[in-house]
């Protein structure tokens, strides 16, 4: 896709127990994965196979597949919580996806605008994600969208994610 050509594409909230979603799923967030954007390496199979199983039984998941026909090209997994500070729920992209061959065609903005619908329907004071600071393409269209650093103060910086693996 050029960035001039713009695809509409289909965006459905998943349904887990549907056999095509769940496997969708799995397959955009294996293609997640391969790029580099995702570290570059497929999910291991055990992953793979807990994925959806887990997503259902966490009544906080949820999931957006985006379509072009029957083929899926885009999956958010959104994350709803608690902002102890806005006193209102609070909704996390988990993951965000467009597969290679369909980015820059308007596929993550239609994305962005479902999970925003998401985010007023229940509620929520605000809608997070993390980018790497490589990944300069998703970094512009999440900055056109309104997005930026979370800080509090500006003389203490910007918030970091940091992780600990278990």
């Amino acid at each position: 896709m050029n960035d001039s050509t713009i695809l509409s594409a289909t965006i459905v909230r998943a349904d887990y127990d549907d056999p095509k979603h769940a496997a969708d799923i799995v397959t955009m967030l294996r293609s997640y994965a391969v790029d580099p954007m995702g570290g570059g390496e497929d999910l291991p199979a055990d992953v793979q196979a807990a994925l959806v199983p887990g997503l259902r039984t966490t009544a906080a998941a949820s999931s957006l597949l985006a379509y072009i026909g029957d083929e899926p090209v885009g999956l958010a997994n959104l994350m709803t919580t608690f902002s102890s500070f806005g006193g209102k729920p609070l909704l996390n992209i988990h993951d965000i996806v467009v597969s290679k061959a369909h980015r820059a065609a308007g596929i993550g903005r239609q994305l962005f605008d479902e999970i925003h619908n998401i985010a007023h329907e229940i509620g929520a004071c605000k809608v997070t994600l993390e980018v790497l600071e490589g990944n300069t393409p998703a970094k512009a269209l999440y900055a056109s969208l309104g997005y930026g650093d979370y800080m509090l103060d500006p003389e203490m910086g910007k918030a970091l994610f940091w992780q600990k693996r278990l």
